[in-house]
């Protein structure tokens, strides 16, 4: 009776591995934002995803903001990237990509609060 209980044990603690998530490190790694890096992703959803995507191989209305921390630093010498980000967020027509028409919205500067425009900036900032 004794050997029968402990193969059904086995069996269960078996059946109760194979049934276990696997533990979060074996997840891909996803970065995790932070309060004000998640409200920028809620801004950039509602505002901006439509146009803009966030893979480098996309390519939607606009450029994609793929890595846009980095390439906004070279775009303009002497000019540092969050400054550029956010000139080109309320006055998107001081800087168009080449090979880009000219169409965002001019409205943002207006429209975004200054903690929202930080937000999206910072949200922007994760994009790699």
């Amino acid at each position: 009776m004794v050997r029968k209980n402990l193969i059904v044990l086995l069996c269960l603690a078996a059946l109760l591995a194979a049934c276990t998530p696997y533990p979060d490190t074996a997840l891909p790694d996803r970065p995790t934002l932070t309060e004000q890096e998640a409200l920028g992703q809620r801004i950039f959803t509602q505002n901006c995803a439509s146009c803009h995507a966030t893979s480098p191989e996309t390519r939607v209305v606009g450029p994609s903001l793929h890595n846009i921390g980095e390439t906004a630093a070279e775009r303009v010498p002497g000019m540092d990237a969050r400054l550029y980000i956010e000139i080109s967020i309320i006055d998107p027509s001081d800087y168009v990509n080449e090979g880009y028409e000219d169409l965002m919205p001019s409205t943002f500067g207006t429209t975004l609060t200054g903690q929202e425009l930080d937000a999206l900036v910072a949200f922007l900032f994760t994009l790699k």
